[in-house]
């Protein structure tokens, strides 16, 4: 039979919460800005600046379309991600599932803004000498982490994992 410990899903539960909470927090900051200064372009380093736009597509402004159906689709698949997160975040154990919890907090916050804002707002800007990445939010950086973590663990633990069974 299925055996739920629930100190480890209240545990998890609070990551997840936390991850999202520091999102949400940093996005109403943004958002305040903008509706106070009607735009938010803040120069704070050489490296970094904080820049508003509204993302209708994936991390990184990747597939953004005007289309309701597409937003509305990618918006579904999202959802549908973040179920087979949970999935797998509970067959999981140690760094791997630390790791699906980073990604799964930042999808969440993302999923969050895609359908109360029909946009995810973004704000990160970072550039080096002319080139600038792609503008980002603070969930984006959860959820590169979490899949940074992930590739780590597929690279140096899951040889060792597989040679104890």
């Amino acid at each position: 039979m299925f055996k739920v410990n629930f100190k480890k899903v209240l545990l998890n539960s609070i990551i997840i919460l936390v991850i999202f909470l520091i999102d949400r927090i940093s996005k109403i900051y943004i958002l305040k800005i903008a509706e106070l200064e009607n735009t938010v372009d803040i120069y704070l380093t050489s490296y970094i600046n904080l820049y508003l736009i509204w993302n209708k597509g994936i991390a990184f402004g990747l597939f953004s379309f005007e289309e309701s159906f597409i937003y509305q689709s990618i918006s579904l698949v999202i959802f549908i991600i973040s179920i087979v997160l949970i999935i797998m975040m509970t067959k999981s154990e140690g760094f791997k599932k630390y790791s699906l919890i980073l990604i799964l907090g930042g999808a969440l916050g993302n999923l969050f803004d895609r359908i109360y804002y029909s946009a995810v707002p973004d704000f990160i800007d970072l550039h080096i000498k002319g080139f600038h990445w792609f503008i980002f939010n603070v969930a984006d950086i959860f959820i590169t982490i979490g899949v940074i973590c992930l590739i780590l663990d597929e690279l140096f633990f899951y040889k060792k994992n597989n040679e104890i069974n």
